[in-house]
C-alpha cells in the first residue's frame, strides 16, 4: 500500500486528477494528502496476479474494450518486467 499512496499522492497535487475525482464523487477528505483508504483501494489494484487479473475483469466486464496497466516499483525509475511476465499469461486469456 505504502508504494500505491506514493503514486496516488503524485497524481492528487495535481488539480486536474483531484477535481476529476471529486466529480466521480470522491469528498475533500478521500482526494487530500496521499488519498483515502477508499480511493487507493477503487484506483490502484494491488495484490496477486489473481487479484490484479480480477480487477482487470471488472473492467472488460464493465464494458472497457481496453485496460491499460503501469505497474509501480519501489522506485519510479523501476523497470518491472518480472511482474509482467508473471502477469502476462493471465491477463492474456482474459
Amino acid at each position: 500500500m505504502r508504494i500505491a499512496r506514493r503514486f496516488t499522492e503524485d497524481y492528487l497535487s495535481l488539480p486536474n486528477y483531484a477535481n476529476n475525482l471529486r466529480r466521480l464523487g470522491y469528498s475533500e477528505e478521500d482526494v487530500a494528502a496521499s488519498g483515502s483508504d477508499r480511493l487507493v483501494e477503487a484506483t490502484i489494484a494491488t495484490g496477486d496476479v489473481d487479484a490484479i487479473a480480477a480487477r482487470v475483469r471488472g473492467h472488460l466486464d464493465a464494458g472497457a474494450d481496453h485496460v491499460c496497466l503501469q505497474l509501480l516499483g519501489e522506485e519510479e525509475s523501476d523497470i518491472c518486467l518480472p511482474a509482467l511476465r508473471e502477469l502476462a499469461p493471465t491477463l492474456l486469456a482474459l
